[in-house]
């Protein structure tokens, strides 16, 4: 199946059969009802049992099944959701079976709580007497980790229960709210993904009524963005009192299996170089545009001699298959399963989630991506992200439901390199100055973007959730942080105007998941060192990496990038990262 829009004809919309028929499927609610008949037996089964040996092992596998089975029902129905969120019928689905399965979650707690009160000692025998599972030593590590930060049973169930009506209500509103926004431009109502797309433009006066229309679009709603984004600081400062976190970004860390102060390193590793990197850039970019200085809607401006025309989505396929199969056949093999089997949803459209994402569903189906392809370089590169993600969990699905999955920062390694591989293979076909130039250009803006903008996103988010600590923050309050993180992060080169200073509100990843964002700028640093590990030492680098990818969550970050011999403690890890970055800044600057 496929849509036409703005010139591109037959864009590719994803195939959920594999899943669900529809979402009036009666195969809905005959899963439901089997899932809730095997939790009903787990309970009887489980409730107050020794976890030992071959029984914690059955158990284990049973739990495993039974949360597969609810993921494939919610994978479904947020597929549908975030394809048209203005689709009745998808917006039912979607309430119903968050509200039906976090009755069946809650039903589970119990398993969860007993594994984590489970000593080091016990987990150790039981695999001793059930060698079966020790493929699960490092799922039970990491549910042992929540130990301390867990409430009584009772508390867990109730939190499970409300979050329907707490914190997930307050995303739906979000996100609805944002689908439905039509921006109007020069005359048009476009949805804000199309209006953010012309920020790219090459004619800076389209770029400039992009960003007003964008401004007034988000200040009609900033009342309600700014009360969401307040009450959703408030429920986890409180969670995080009853849960013991020390500070608001405390679990994300335990979320991502890393330690803080790897984080920490990272974060100030990578603002202690704003002047050698973003600073220097734009006032370098500002010269090439022909301006002193830049506005904010400027910084991903194509120069003024690239040639940045519409791709075609066949020549956008082409491109990404090629720079995969120039490093991997294997790799290049599962990617082009997606476009063969239309795993892909390609195309804008209105009601549809803005921004792109991969999404792993189980192992049992195939991962699912969503685009919003708008036919630039930069969309290119988005496909080669997104398709990383899904050559990744692709490659890990035979760890099984719980280990499949990798924490957020090990998880952008494989989106990242396919970037990289993709821009290496388009800087191998320029043939003029001008477009090695354009390209190099391009690539650094992505890179910054990636880098020191996630960063700048993640000191904002830091003190957002410490003032709030102290109080409600009115919309001025939010705008106030946001320039001057924005400013920190861009330099002099760069006017912050006051237009720009509402922009946080469409930041859907302050939204869904708090302090998400530092994992961007891990896995571009992460992912340079690895390439320049790889021009080193090709030799076995491949097998190297596959092997990295198939283990999935099944191994810490120590432990997986162990064969590459990187100290992530070490800030010269760091500062080896951002070189990649400083040297193509260098090396545009030589061209120009």
């Amino acid at each position: 199946m496929g849509t036409k829009i703005e010139g591109f004809v037959d864009l590719p919309t994803w195939d959920l059969s594999d899943l669900y028929k529809s979402s009036k499927d009666p195969k809905i609610d005959q899963d439901l009802k089997i899932i809730g008949k095997q939790i009903d037996e787990f309970v009887l089964t489980y409730t107050d049992v020794a976890l030992e040996g071959n029984t914690l092992f059955q158990a284990v596998k049973s739990y495993e099944k039974i949360s597969e089975g609810l993921g494939k029902l919610m994978t479904f129905a947020v597929l549908q959701y975030y394809g048209d969120l203005n689709d009745p019928d998808f917006r039912s689905l979607y309430q119903s079976l968050q509200e039906k399965i976090s009755l069946h979650s809650a039903k589970l707690v119990f398993f969860t709580l007993a594994l984590a009160r489970l000593t080091c000692d016990q987990v150790k025998k039981a695999i001793a007497e059930a060698p079966e599972l020790s493929h699960y030593g490092h799922w039970l590590k990491i549910v042992q980790k929540y130990q301390p930060h867990q409430l009584s049973e009772e508390l867990e169930r109730y939190a499970v229960e409300k979050s329907v009506t707490g914190r997930n209500a307050w995303v739906r509103l979000y996100d609805e709210t944002l689908a439905s926004m039509q921006l109007t431009f020069d005359g048009e109502s476009l949805p804000l993904e199309a209006v953010v797309h012309k920020m790219g433009d090459m004619n800076k006066d389209v770029r400039k009524r992009a960003a007003h229309a964008l401004s007034t679009g988000l200040q009609a709603q900033l009342p309600l963005f700014a009360t969401v984004t307040n009450v959703l600081a408030k429920d986890k400062e409180i969670d995080d009192k009853w849960r013991h976190f020390k500070n608001p970004d405390s679990s994300r860390h335990l979320d991502n299996q890393i330690e803080p102060e790897v984080v920490e390193t990272l974060a100030g590793c990578v603002r202690k170089n704003y002047a050698n990197l973003s600073h220097r850039y734009y006032g370098l970019k500002a010269k090439m545009l022909g301006m002193q200085r830049m506005e904010y809607w400027d910084r991903n401006a194509p120069l003024p001699i690239d040639d940045d025309t519409d791709i075609s989505w066949p020549v956008a396929r082409k491109i990404v298959l090629e720079a995969y199969g120039s490093f991997s056949p294997t790799i290049a093999s599962i990617a082009q399963e997606f476009f063969d089997s239309n795993w892909i949803d390609v195309p804008t459209r209105a009601g549809k989630t803005s921004g792109a994402f991969s999404h792993p569903a189980v192992p049992s189906a195939h991962p699912y991506i969503l685009l919003n392809y708008q036919g630039r370089r930069r969309d290119v590169m988005t496909l080669a992200h997104e398709l990383g993600h899904g050559v990744h969990q692709m490659l890990a699905r035979s760890q099984g439901y719980l280990l499949a999955d990798t924490p957020l920062t090990v998880a952008e390694t494989a989106s990242v390199f396919g970037e990289m591989l993709t821009f290496q293979h388009l800087l191998s076909t320029c043939e003029t100055p001008n477009q090695r130039k354009a390209l190099l250009a391009g690539k650094i803006d992505d890179m910054l973007n990636t880098v020191v903008r996630q960063i700048a996103f993640y000191h904002f988010e830091q003190l957002v959730h410490q003032a709030r600590r102290q109080g409600e923050l009115a919309p001025d309050d939010l705008a106030g942080i946001w320039k001057r993180t924005q400013e920190e992060a861009l330099g002099q080169a760069v006017n912050v105007d006051p237009i720009t200073h509402s922009y946080w509100a469409y930041i859907s990843h302050f939204i869904h998941s708090p302090f998400y964002v530092y994992a961007y700028a891990f896995g571009d640093c992460l992912v340079n060192s690895l390439y320049a590990y790889y021009l080193q030492t090709p030799n076995g680098f491949e097998g190297k990496y596959l092997d990295l990818l198939k283990a999935g969550g099944s191994k810490g970050y120590n432990d997986l990038l162990q064969p590459f011999g990187f100290n992530l403690k070490e800030e010269a890890f760091w500062q080896g990262g951002l070189k990649m970055i400083s040297g193509l800044i260098d090396e545009l600057e030589e061209l120009c």
